[in-house]
């Protein structure tokens, strides 16, 4: 079963269980999956899903920072509850000794060798780490890998 159809077999259930919160959040989810489909004229596949979800959450740690300095403890809590439903359907995350393995490996196999190559490093391992890792965690390793 692909996570497209996961998720709608999951909101499907979250209707029949009456789960109002839950039901919301996988509403937004599949709205900006149809809106993706529409705007490209293409149909999704689990990376492309797995990349909308990366971009919600990481919108909901947004939020989460500014109703937190604002002193919006109501508004925090909802945003982290939906970012927990979000988050059940990544896939299981590299580690962060995976990731810097995986970048060194590419690093070596592009032959770079400094900073100046950052930018095709990241399009490489972009490519082959999407979905199985957090972008933050990556960019901080090929940084590492970089610089040493």
């Amino acid at each position: 079963m692909s996570l497209k159809e996961q998720i709608t077999e999951d909101m499907k259930t979250a209707m029949r269980a009456k789960d109002a919160e839950r039901l919301g959040t996988i509403r937004l989810l599949q709205a900006a999956m149809k809106q993706k489909e529409v705007d490209e004229r293409i149909t999704l596949d689990d990376a492309a899903v797995v990349a909308i979800l990366d971009k919600l959450i990481k919108q909901r740690k947004d939020s989460i920072a500014a109703f937190e300095g604002a002193g919006r403890q109501d508004l925090a809590d909802k945003e982290k509850s939906e970012m927990a439903v979000l988050q059940a359907y990544l896939p299981q995350r590299m580690s962060a000794d995976e990731v810097a393995v995986a970048v060194k490996a590419i690093v070596a196999e592009l032959g770079a060798s400094g900073p100046g190559d950052m930018g095709k490093v990241m399009a490489a391992v972009k490519s082959q780490l999407a979905g199985k890792a957090e972008m933050g965690q990556v960019s901080a390793a090929v940084k590492a890998a970089l610089a040493g």
